[in-house]
């Protein structure tokens, strides 16, 4: 063997000479160390055992302006999508001129340069959409989705031409659909304070212009969320489901409003559940009156024979008939 083809080895002189960190179980001749840059963590490559932290990363920034499918840049903001332009920015700091308020007299400037270049109508919209969807807790996707709609509408000249305020309503609304969390028009209207009356045209016209496969709520849209709101468990909400479906073939039932049918069924499966929610307490999360929810339970409980078939109580052994009230 020639010295190239050597295998690497510490002398004991190299031993005395230096502080050599290997792993206290593996105890190689020469330890197999990784340096995790992204944990900060010193880690033996053979045991995974951490055998230091908080390493400083003393590699070179990079940066990139080629397109290239792996950007090793780290430096910078990433680009927004929602707005138009190159958006390279500059940060300036607020400290480190000595008390003379240059520093922060120079941020306030290009703060307003940025406003101004991103255009100032598309910030305070985006602005508005993040703090309605977050007060009603919806994703972070959702939101991404209407503010994209909502730049859509601009790109086609509608925010002149039609409440800006109905078109942030509308935009949230068809997010709520396309992210499979779909929102009443009477949610969209407690939420965003716009009639429900100006979200209906608005939403015709923004369909067309937008050209957007938005669709129509179904019952069973609904069903999953009204369960959560009201605590029922599971069987509960499975059995609803099915009762809706059953119920959208019946002739004196199918033309109601979604909103109608899931709240009857879900106050029919609850009682037969033993877990019986009172019309009040679904009123309230669905947001339709109990007078409607009591005509359709009448007309489900008048027709209960076709809609409790054995499977349901196969589902769920605990449900009764028994338990169905009477109005």
């Amino acid at each position: 063997m020639t010295e190239e083809q050597q295998p690497f080895a510490i002398s004991e002189a190299d031993r005395q000479r230096n502080v050599i960190l290997e792993c206290p179980y593996c105890r190689d001749e020469v330890p197999n160390l990784v340096e995790d840059f992204v944990s900060g963590d010193y880690v033996c490559g053979n045991c995974g055992l951490v055998l230091g932290d908080r390493i400083v990363d003393t590699r070179m920034e990079w940066r990139n302006f080629a397109d290239e499918a792996v950007d090793p840049s780290r430096v910078g903001n990433s680009a927004n999508t929602f707005f138009e332009g190159a958006q390279l920015d500059t940060l300036i700091s607020r400290s480190g001129d000595k008390g003379s308020g240059l520093a922060r007299s120079l941020n306030r400037t290009r703060g307003r340069a940025i406003v101004q270049q991103q255009d100032q109508d598309l910030v305070q919209a985006y602005k508005e959409i993040t703090a309605l969807c977050s007060a009603n807790g919806m994703l972070a996707t959702t939101v991404d989705i209407a503010k994209a709609f909502y730049k859509r509408a601009k790109k086609e000249g509608l925010l002149h031409s039609k409440n800006n305020s109905a078109i942030v309503a509308v935009c949230i609304f068809f997010a709520c659909r396309q992210d499979n969390a779909p929102r009443t028009f009477k949610e969209i209207s407690a939420l965003t304070k716009v009639n429900v009356k100006e979200i209906g045209r608005t939403f015709k016209l923004l369909k067309i212009k937008l050209d957007t496969a938005a669709g129509f709520t179904s019952s069973n849209d609904l069903i999953a969320r009204f369960c959560s709101s009201l605590n029922l468990d599971q069987d509960t909400w499975r059995i609803a489901e099915i009762l809706v479906d059953k119920a959208k073939g019946m002739d004196n039932v199918s033309g109601r409003s979604p909103v109608t049918i899931a709240s009857a069924c879900i106050y029919l499966s609850s009682h037969l559940m033993g877990s019986g929610r009172d019309l009040k307490a679904i009123s309230e999360i669905a947001g339709v009156g109990e007078a409607a929810i009591r005509t359709s339970y009448k007309t489900l409980h008048a027709n209960r024979n076709d809609l409790l078939t054995p499977d349901i109580f196969t589902r769920a052994p605990k449900a009764s008939e028994a338990n169905l009230p009477i109005h």
